[in-house]
């Protein structure tokens, strides 16, 4: 009884041990109109008179999710830059031991740098989609020229559309962040996901929202939270091939993307591709939105 007794004590014990040492990635990939507070353009790029200090607030509201993160047992962090010109964060305020995604093209586009070796992914200031009457910002990809993806028939959102690139690699979204209309948004397609919303939505262009400070801690409580019980999220996964409809504002890209084989017209504004994967997808979905004769270097 006693060897019993000690075999069994030793295995418990290695399994604590073992449970302690396992690694933990999480994969953060961060937008900045969901941020807290902010509403237009004058935050959300480098023209606006308000966009320096929203740099900092979309950097404090990823630090608050890595510390969350770590502290619930994070030991491997990828960020990647997702909004605008992809070099937004202010890197030298950010964690040592990271790593940060910057600027473009990428072929997983806001998900570079993600694989199968991640436990989760977190979505930081996201927005809802162009087809959404309601959010701040509304738009999918390209507020200029998308009028509507969608993957197998589904209206997509960035966060739904990044959720399905996670999908690939069987990563499973575990919370998003932004206003009221974008967390609903992803929740409704995705599934059940934490979220933390900082802002409500009154239009394209006005919100109520919480202060920096406060949105900084519900971000932590909803990271600690959504890690605490990351074994109850599942992968989003379309069905391959993937079917990906784009509708354009305009009438001239549906006709000349129409040259391609690859490529259906399937009326004056629309285009349709199909793709094994949601890798080619993705693919496919940055060369529309980067590709031009002029390109350099």
């Amino acid at each position: 009884m006693r060897l019993g007794f000690l075999a069994l004590f030793l295995l418990v014990a290695s399994l604590t041990v073992g449970a302690q040492d396992k690694n933990m990635k999480i994969y953060i990939s961060a937008d900045m109109e969901g941020v807290v507070g902010a509403v237009t353009a004058e935050q959300l790029g480098p023209s606006g008179f308000e966009y320096q200090r929203f740099r900092e607030f979309m950097t404090q509201e990823v630090n608050a999710a890595i510390e969350a993160a770590v502290e619930a047992g994070a030991t491997e962090i990828v960020v990647s830059d997702s909004h605008g010109n992809g070099q937004n964060l202010l890197i030298e305020k950010l964690p040592k031991d990271i790593m940060v995604v910057r600027s473009w093209p990428r072929p997983l586009m806001m998900m570079q740098g993600i694989d199968e070796t991640f436990d989760g992914a977190i979505f930081l200031g996201y927005h809802s989609s162009t087809t959404n009457t309601k959010g701040i910002r509304a738009h999918t990809m390209s507020s200029a020229t998308l009028a509507d993806v969608r993957l197998n028939n589904v209206s997509m959102s960035e966060g739904s559309f990044n959720a399905a690139i996670a999908g690939q690699f069987d990563v499973p979204i575990i919370m998003v962040s932004g206003d009221d209309a974008a967390v609903k948004e992803v929740s409704d397609v995705v599934g059940d996901v934490e979220g933390a919303v900082v802002k409500w939505n009154y239009g394209f262009h006005s919100a109520k929202t919480m202060m920096p400070e406060a949105a900084y801690a519900l971000i932590r409580q909803k990271v600690k939270k959504a890690i605490g019980r990351i074994d109850d999220f599942k992968p989003y996964k379309p069905k391959t091939p993937v079917q990906l409809d784009i509708r354009f504002k305009n009438y001239l890209p549906s006709e000349v993307l129409s040259y391609l084989s690859i490529v259906e017209r399937t009326d004056a504004h629309s285009i349709r591709f199909e793709g094994k994967d949601m890798i080619e997808t993705s693919k496919f979905m940055e060369f529309i939105l980067t590709y031009k004769p002029d390109l350099q270097p």
